[in-house]
């Protein structure tokens, strides 16, 4: 499902349903040997996810663990992202020749919480969901935010190790033709000497699930986001994002 909104120099696998008895390597098995029954299946359905992945990379597959902050550990050469929800597995994988950063989500397309949506969002983008909500039902926009927000992170932390919080990212969605925006409102990192002020990615919703996802390709594939100066309309300070869009 996810690979509808991913470019083509990026592998997929997913699943929608937990194998019975998905096969890891011992040190994936050490990882979660004192979780529960839920995360258990989470973990392990994800990793066979992410072998299957390395195989379509031309890989041999290696065990994927767990990093100081959850964050997959990926082979030496390969850039991905994990994401998981009820009834949804998915990974995407690429090499870092072509692929910078991935960040991926996976959602049920439901509202969030009492109370989460002031919790996550800017004034601005819970103006812009309540005219979306008016023209578009189908979707829960307040879901997508959320889920595009969870996405920029996944994109983020590999390129700067460091924590970014829901009011650091604005974002912006396009309900027409599946994208959105995400501008930095703190220094972004630089790669290759160039600043990452913002990202764009793209969304799908469909059979009950929100999925978002961002590539940023490496750097003279399809160019980096470059240093921001002019505004985007309507948004005051917030930057047009200069790049980094999926193609």
């Amino acid at each position: 499902m996810i690979k509808s909104i991913l470019p083509d120099f990026v592998v997929a696998a997913d699943v929608f349903a937990d194998p019975p008895d998905p096969t890891l390597f011992p040190e994936e098995e050490m990882a979660i040997s004192r979780a529960d029954e839920k995360r258990r299946k989470e973990f392990s359905t994800a990793r066979m996810c992410a072998h299957d992945a390395l195989r379509k990379l031309g890989m041999r597959p290696s065990p994927v663990l767990p990093g100081l902050r959850g964050e997959p550990q990926w082979p030496s050469g390969v850039v991905g992202s994990i994401t998981h929800c009820a009834g949804y597995r998915g990974v995407v994988l690429g090499v870092s020749s072509k692929v910078t950063t991935i960040g991926i989500d996976s959602e049920p397309n439901e509202p969030l919480l009492q109370g989460v949506l002031d919790a996550i969002s800017l004034p601005e983008e819970r103006e812009s969901l309540r005219k979306l909500a008016g023209r578009h039902p189908r979707v829960h926009w307040d879901r997508l935010l959320f889920s595009a927000k969870e996405s920029v992170y996944k994109a983020w932390f590999p390129l700067t190790k460091r924590w970014l919080d829901f009011e650091d990212v604005m974002i912006n969605i396009d309900p027409e033709h599946g994208g959105f925006s995400a501008w930095l409102r703190v220094t972004g990192p630089r790669v290759r000497g160039q600043r990452i002020t913002a990202f764009s990615g793209r969304w799908v919703a469909d059979a009950g699930l929100i999925l978002t996802a961002i590539v940023v390709p490496a750097p003279g594939r399809a160019g980096l986001p470059r240093p921001v100066t002019q505004r985007s309309p309507g948004h005051g300070r917030y930057p047009q994002p200069a790049g980094a869009t999926i193609r």
